[in-house]
């Protein structure tokens, strides 16, 4: 990466910024091979999101002010599993996921202390749904209702005939269906806030 970095006049002049379209595409790439995808097509797209990391590493390594490389990448990530898992490192028990998570969060929590909000640290960059899904659950956390459909599907599969026909439906009416959703989510936000105080 280095060498590339050094001697590629594109990848030179490349900066965090630039690479952030090819990150989600490399993201999006894994997933695929993960949900219907080879063992090969996997291992050729982890090793694609992988360079991703190491450019952006390599980027940062460059920076005169706050530099950093993929070793101090890797000594911070692993400082922060060993953290959150002390049923592993440090003596604590936890024989169920459910046990996990409670250690998982707890040391997550401890981590984010200057966090004022149950919303802090949600990228909102995520996709709609996948926004969606996260922030319900943190405004249910909270105590905000979200609102529920007359006819709840009762599969997963059911739940994407649902979506899809919502989709639909906005596309009939001219409606964009990822705008509606994010400006909802907007109002959800205002509310998880309003009820923080």
């Amino acid at each position: 990466m280095r060498e590339v970095r050094e001697k590629c006049v594109w990848s030179e002049r490349i900066t965090h910024r630039d690479l952030v379209p090819y990150l989600i595409e490399e993201s999006h790439e894994v997933i695929e091979a993960v949900e219907s995808g080879t063992r090969a097509d996997l291992r050729e797209e982890l090793g694609d999101l992988l360079w991703q990391v190491l450019f952006h590493a390599a980027i940062a390594a460059q920076d005169p002010e706050d530099p950093f490389d993929i070793d101090d990448v890797a000594r911070t990530l692993t400082a922060k599993m060993v953290r959150r898992h002390p049923h592993v490192f440090a003596g604590e028990i936890a024989r169920t996921p459910e046990e996990v998570l409670v250690h998982w969060n707890a040391a997550k929590a401890a981590e984010k202390r200057a966090r004022t909000s149950v919303l802090d640290g949600v990228p909102r960059g995520m996709p709609a749904l996948a926004l969606a899904q996260k922030l319900a659950g943190r405004a249910v956390g909270v105590g905000v209702a979200i609102p529920e459909l007359a006819d709840t599907p009762a599969s997963e599969a059911e739940l994407g005939d649902a979506l899809l026909s919502l989709v639909a439906t906005a596309r009939a009416n001219g409606w964009d269906a990822e705008r509606a959703l994010r400006e909802r989510l907007r109002m959800l936000e205002d509310e998880v806030r309003g009820v923080e105080g």
